[in-house]
């Protein structure tokens, strides 16, 4: 539950070793390398953006090689994928591997440049297949289309906008040009959209006949072909005939590198690694025998890290402590119960170097808090059983992804908790079976009390305010924590015990008004109204006086002032806690209104079948919407009304170097079998 201590490290290494040096880190992840100031002289800088580009379009090669193998030999896949993680392979796979490259990527070439033969040979298909569709209508022509007359005559091949006769044409005409010189005129095809016309006149009137013609909206065929058409089609065909043969004999060379599918998925990674690599590559300086580099591990793994590069490379390795005032990466250290919860931390912010890290508090709070929203023991059974056979099946599953289903896994537990305290099991389920199906009474008792039945649910909305406060409270408690180990004992008076004072005293003070006696069930005896309203009162002092500690006097006074106005944002807060009443009841009754939508149908093999139909799908439903609400409101009772009492926040993440890859993770203690 901190803030792992972090130690600077610097390697020294002859240059001929850097890139297993560089490849062995990368293999380890543990060293996030720092950027080297250097004053040039002997040491050097390497400039690798020409590099990454170059290894990053190999990997994009290789990847759409991969890419069109899986169209011809696809993988099997399923929902469940997401949770394999990355195939592990041991480092001397990898070497051999690496070995192939040449080969491996000579491959995928010529893989990607069949394809684009493929692609090709399709594209001229369905130019063909166009050119054919617009020939047809002409079909029945029987000269070439561009015929344009002859030294004495004019000739026009085109169409007209719609469905038109022999007699309609010539009217048309007429209308246009009552003085129309004689042509002929043939209607070679028509339908509803247009008519294929050929006309011929001498050649004198061939300015008089085309003015008619364009008249009436005549246009020359967008395909126009210097065959007969239906000699052009017979053309066509045969060469879509020929293109097909072609793609059948291209998609069977593809095939034949089947067996290097894996291998193009491999130099995918590989080509990533590599342009990672040389992005660190930057980082460093370089002698013309030597290179030097500069980083942060963790002391965990810093010891071993040294007699490894020391023995394995001889490599000089510098330990040293870093300065207080120096910040550094975060990287945060929990127990098993509370890393699942570091991704929400993450999420918010990493905490600063000396700051407290609130991951195990938060998750105490946090699987409580989800298990009250939730609150059903069978969908917590559900959860934390589907979580737990992804835990166990799935070995190789992304860290990140597994601290999300551990997380998941005790919230499940929680909410099985709760739905136990509240009598809650798929909502009412086996009172509903019981007395349709069994005419029976059957209940699943509550270890606690039902919130849904009658005043209840106020009852534990008492107890959502009392877990809220203790909350906020453990919240401002961490606060002062952090002022004292920091030398400021009076700003934990100040800025916390005066809070304490305030807030506590006036809950006191309302506890033991009969007022309150209908929602809580119980009032205090008067003198705690008056011990209430003595702490309230001193630490509303306390707030005016120094609150504004540091500005003038009478700036001051207004700052504090204004200071106690502050009480009413921690009554919104624990107002706030509301919602694990809300999440809860709702989570509760609809679960009940579904096992009641499936009892309808009565008892029976009918009735069964529809219970069971509703009772799936209802509680699927259910289950998905109030897990993802409960998962955002317990977020955020952390965020702000947790968090906002005393983290800051604003560290940076540890990012060592290491595999950030697609489909492969090397492991360094993966051994050959």
């Amino acid at each position: 539950m901190a803030v792992v201590k972090m130690q600077q490290i610097n390697i020294c290494a002859l240059r001929t070793k850097r890139k297993s040096i560089m490849e062995a880190l990368q293999r380890r992840g543990v060293v996030e390398i720092s950027p080297l100031e250097y004053d040039g002289g002997v040491f050097v800088k390497e400039e690798t953006s020409q590099h990454r580009s170059l290894f990053m379009k190999n990997s994009a090669s290789a990847a759409r090689a991969y890419e069109i193998m899986c169209r011809y030999f696809p993988e099997k896949t399923s929902m469940l994928d997401m949770f394999k993680g990355r195939q592990p392979i041991s480092a001397d796979e990898y070497y051999k591997a690496v070995e192939k490259t040449k080969e491996i990527m000579r491959d995928a070439s010529e893989v990607i440049a069949l394809d684009k033969s493929l692609s090709d040979k399709k594209a001229d298909i369905a130019k063909y297949e166009y050119q054919i569709e617009a020939l047809v209508p002409w079909k029945n022509l029987d000269i070439s289309m561009r015929f344009k007359g002859t030294d004495s005559t004019a000739a026009f091949i085109g169409t007209l906008p719609e469905e038109l006769s022999y007699e309609q044409v010539l009217m048309l005409l007429a209308q246009q040009q009552p003085q129309l010189c004689p042509f002929e005129l043939e209607i070679i095809s028509s339908t509803r959209e247009m008519t294929c016309i050929f006309a011929v006149c001498r050649a004198e009137y061939r300015d008089m006949l085309e003015d008619a013609l364009k008249k009436i909206g005549y246009a020359t065929p967008a395909v126009v072909s210097k065959y007969p058409p239906s000699q052009r089609i017979e053309q066509l065909n045969g060469r879509i005939t020929n293109l097909n043969n072609e793609i059948v004999k291209t998609e069977e060379e593809i095939k034949k590198y089947e067996a290097q599918r894996d291998s193009f998925k491999f130099m995918e990674d590989y080509f990533i690694m590599r342009a990672d690599k040389y992005e660190e590559l930057e980082k460093l300086v370089n002698t013309k025998h030597t290179f030097f580099l500069k980083g942060y591990v963790s002391e965990k793994s810093a010891i071993q890290l040294k007699r490894y590069l020391a023995e394995t490379f001889d490599a000089v390795v510098e330990l040293s402590d870093i300065p207080n005032d120096r910040e550094i990466p975060i990287l945060l250290s929990n127990n098993k119960l509370a890393q699942p919860v570091e991704s929400v931390l993450e999420t918010y912010s990493m905490p600063k170097r000396f700051e407290f890290d609130p991951t195990g508090i938060m998750a105490f709070f946090y699987y409580i808090f989800f298990g009250m929203m939730f609150s059903d023991a069978g969908y917590g059974l559900v959860m934390s059983i589907a979580c737990g056979i992804a835990l166990l099946k799935f070995k190789n599953m992304e860290e990140g992804l597994k601290k999300s289903v551990k997380m998941f896994f005790f919230c499940g537990i929680s909410t099985t908790f709760w739905g136990i305290m509240y009598g809650s099991f798929f909502g009412d389920a086996v009172t509903v079976i019981g007395k349709t199906f069994f005419n029976a009474d059957w209940k699943f008792p509550a270890l606690w009390f039902d919130p849904i039945q009658g005043t209840n649910s106020m009852t534990l909305l008492m107890f959502c305010f009392l877990f809220g406060i203790i909350h906020i409270f453990v919240g401002l408690g961490i606060s002062g924590y952090m002022s004292i180990k920091n030398g400021r004992p009076l700003d934990a008076v100040y800025d916390v015990l005066s809070w304490y004072l305030l807030v506590g005293g006036g809950i006191l003070a309302l506890l033991s008004m009969d007022m309150l006696k209908s929602m809580t069930g119980f009032t205090l005896p008067p003198i705690f109204l008056t011990i209430g309203g003595i702490c309230a009162a001193i630490g509303a002092v306390i707030i005016i006086l120094f609150s504004g500690r540091g500005s003038k006097p009478v700036k001051r006074l207004l700052k504090g002032i204004y200071g106690v106005y502050g009480v009413t944002s921690y009554l919104s807060d624990i107002l706030s806690y509301s919602r694990l009443l809300a999440l809860g009841l709702a989570t509760g009754v609809i679960a009940q209104v579904f096992n009641q939508i499936g009892s309808m149908a009565g008892g029976g093999v009918i009735g069964a079948i529809l219970f069971t139909i509703v009772f799936l799908i209802g509680h699927t439903l259910n289950i998905g919407i109030n897990a993802l609400g409960a998962y955002v409101h317990t977020n955020r009772l952390q965020f702000v009304e947790f968090f906002g009492k005393f983290y800051e926040g604003g560290g940076e993440k540890f990012a060592p170097f290491k595999i950030n890859t697609k489909h492969y993770n090397i492991k360094e203690d993966i051994k050959n079998g």
